[in-house]
């Protein structure tokens, strides 16, 4: 019997949904994160357990049916032929036993394996830098892409190319005509230290670790920067026309890869049984501070490629592959000072001021704290001594005070009722750890994040405009708002650093083309609390108008596909705060106009109202993005991944695993033609 969904459950996935989205732009676009991996990967847990438990909770947009955040503006997107998986994560030896016997349930099921059976996993260190995809084409390499959000990546070819591991051309003969190379840029910790004296003796800034110098490096928008940078590449998979290799096994397609030029890992090796997964765990450990590149755990996978396949995936990994973690390094330092810090959505996060400490090879002097509830539960206080540990090697955290070390004048830190920054009231919902800010656009602190996002390519899509030219933009005080944008003069624009004529003409047409943007992207736009790209495109096709959406009440807003109490809540929230809605005025004065959507009198003539479809393959006359925006526009959903619940597969050329896995399940499988075919039909037509 399915369990019924009490408000509070509704309203605790509401929130980890909403922090979670925030914390994968923060790690995968920004390559700022702003919790600790073990931090995320309970927040992720809890939300998975909160969906189990309560299936009506689980919606095709879950972060739990994708990985990272979608691509950065600065590049082009990629469409990945076959997305690019995440993993699930183990912490402990009961963790990985129980994904053992998961796997032998399902293979003894299938009938591959008998009860008493042990299967043969593959081990591989789990590096610590950026997952890339690459192309080859005829055995050359055509492309080269970011994970992005698994489905889209950043287009990085010219920088991908500079990386002397990488070849350009495979080695070997019958070579696969399309073929994807999954695998990690990293930097070497010796190449790293040489980058760090250069960037001294030079004056610049130094990178904090391996890992962001390797993804800030991949990121660069001049090549020429990239090539200057010590990238390397190791090869641990592969993705489309993988089945074009003659391998039945993971390490015999490492074996090709190698064979084609690429390097793996050396210390990957074959072992059979849950118990030397764990023994091998344990030696990859002892070994890993003598590695010359940073891990941060091993990678487990079923060696057989047809049980792979009869293990089977989740949406958003492999349920035949586990990542075992390792233990974060702590070491002590005291606290001189808390203090707090305010992000984009007005979140205000108590952040600890430390004696500088190494922590992992880096130098911490400051530790989140996360929320004051956390705070509270550890009993932090100013001059306490305290464990600090960079967990998940990225974000420093106060993991306990030492109450055996604590001094006599050790003061208890008080959270602020008012923002440091613009002086507004800070509120804490009901239910809600985390406190807020209620300056909301009008408050410095999040005026730049908040421009970011309104110009991003998924809200208004103003092409140009980077955060660096946002900075230099509220720096100057020509910014302070999103309504300030359509002020802007060329001549104020080209006067800033790396700013000329040209540029500046190409970003104020790019602005005034924003203004007849759809209602959907104006909704997105706005930063609404908890409505993203899919939220707002449904209140957009279920209102019409910018009018009818700003005086709906939450039982209006509640009779919208996917929007519950919380959701409502927070957009009458957002439309009675004078501040946004003065904010919103602005936008319209400035001749912001949102192309508004018809309501159908019936919405049972949308072609495809119910349907679902997942897309793999390369379209002829039309993006994968657009066959998405098009069905959506005519009632469908698009899922990233094939199930039970998909109606349709929409095949391409060079189909992927989607094809076979459709086939399978017995799922309808359509070209380009039938689909445009559906779109133009009506239905009872």
């Amino acid at each position: 019997m399915t369990a019924a969904l009490p408000e509070s459950v509704r309203t605790r996935a509401a929130n980890l949904i909403a922090a979670i989205e925030r914390h994968n732009h923060a790690y995968y676009a920004l390559d700022a994160p702003t919790i600790s991996d073990a931090e995320y990967d309970q927040l992720f847990r809890e939300l998975q357990m909160l969906e189990n438990d309560y299936p009506a909770l689980l919606a095709d947009d879950s972060p739990t049916h994708r990985v990272g955040a979608p691509p950065l503006p600065a590049f082009a997107p990629y469409n990945h032929r076959q997305p690019m998986l995440s993993l699930n994560n183990a912490f402990d030896a009961r963790e990985v036993r129980a994904f053992d016997q998961r796997v032998r349930e399902r293979l003894i099921v299938a009938g591959l394996i008998s009860a008493a059976q042990e299967v043969e996993y593959t081990v591989e260190p789990k590096f610590d830098g950026l997952a890339v995809n690459l192309c080859y084409k005829n055995g050359n390499l055509s492309a080269g892409a970011t994970r992005g959000d698994g489905i889209n990546g950043e287009a990085v070819t010219p920088n991908i190319r500079t990386i002397r591991s990488i070849p350009l051309r495979l080695q070997g003969v019958n070579l696969p005509p399309l073929l994807e190379i999954r695998g990690e840029v990293l930097m070497r910790k010796h190449d790293f230290l040489r980058l760090n004296e250069r960037q001294l003796a030079a004056g610049k800034k130094t990178f904090a670790n391996p890992r962001n110098a390797a993804a800030g490096s991949l990121r660069q928008l001049d090549s020429r920067n990239t090539a200057r940078r010590p990238l390397y590449f190791f090869a641990y998979g592969v993705g489309s026309g993988g089945e074009d290799i003659a391998s039945s096994t993971h390490t015999g397609q490492l074996d090709w890869l190698q064979g084609a030029g690429f390097e793996v890992a050396p210390q990957h090796s074959l072992v059979c049984g849950v118990e030397n997964l764990l023994a091998t765990y344990e030696l990859i450990a002892q070994q890993r501070d003598q590695l010359d590149y940073d891990i941060d755990g091993v990678v487990y996978k079923l060696n057989q490629l047809d049980w792979q396949q009869a293990v089977g995936f989740v949406a958003r990994a492999p349920r035949f592959a586990l990542a075992h973690k390792f233990p974060s390094k702590e070491e002590l330092t005291r606290i001189v000072a808390i203090e707090v810090q305010v992000g984009r959505t007005g979140a205000v996060t108590p952040v600890a001021r430390l004696q500088p400490v190494v922590v992992g090879g880096v130098t911490v002097s400051n530790a989140t704290l996360h929320n004051e509830n956390e705070l509270r539960r550890k009993d932090v206080r100013v001059g306490d001594l305290v464990s600090v540990r960079r967990a998940g090697d990225v974000i420093p955290e106060v993991v306990c005070v030492i109450l055996s070390e604590r001094p006599p004048d050790a003061r208890i830190f008080i959270m602020p009722i008012n923002c440091p920054t613009c002086g507004s009231p800070i509120d804490k919902e009901a239910g809600e750890a985390v406190a807020r800010c209620s300056g909301a656009l009008f408050c410095p602190a999040q005026v730049q994040q908040s421009i970011l996002h309104y110009a991003s390519r998924s809200a208004m899509d103003i092409e140009g405009l980077g955060k660096r030219l946002v900075e230099q933009l509220v720096e100057h005080k020509l910014l302070q708002s999103p309504a300030d944008l359509y002020r802007l003069q060329e001549a104020q624009i080209s006067a800033l650093e790396r700013m000329g004529d040209k540029s500046a003409q190409n970003l104020v047409a790019a602005i005034n083309a924003s203004k007849h943007r759809s209602l959907a992207r104006f909704i997105y736009a706005l930063g609404i609390r908890n409505v993203g790209e899919t939220t707002a495109r449904d209140l957009a096709q279920a209102f019409g108008s910018l009018d009818a959406l700003r005086v709906a009440d939450a039982g209006q807003l509640q009779q919208t596909q996917e929007v519950g109490p919380v959701v409502a809540e927070s957009i009458c929230r957002f439309f009675a705060d004078p501040h946004a809605s003065q904010a919103v005025d602005a936008l319209l004065r400035a001749g912001v106009v949102p192309q508004e959507q018809g309501i159908p009198e019936n919405k049972d003539i949308l072609p495809l109202i119910g349907k679902t479809f997942a897309l793999t393959g390369s379209l002829q006359k039309m993006t994968r993005q657009d066959a998405k925006r098009l069905i959506e526009n005519a009632g469908g959903r698009v899922t990233g991944s094939v199930s039970n619940n998909t109606d349709y597969l929409v095949a391409g050329n060079e189909a992927g695993k989607k094809l076979s896995q459709a086939r399978q399940l017995g799922i309808e499988v359509i070209d380009e033609a039938n689909l445009e075919a559906l779109l133009k039909a009506r239905a009872g037509g």
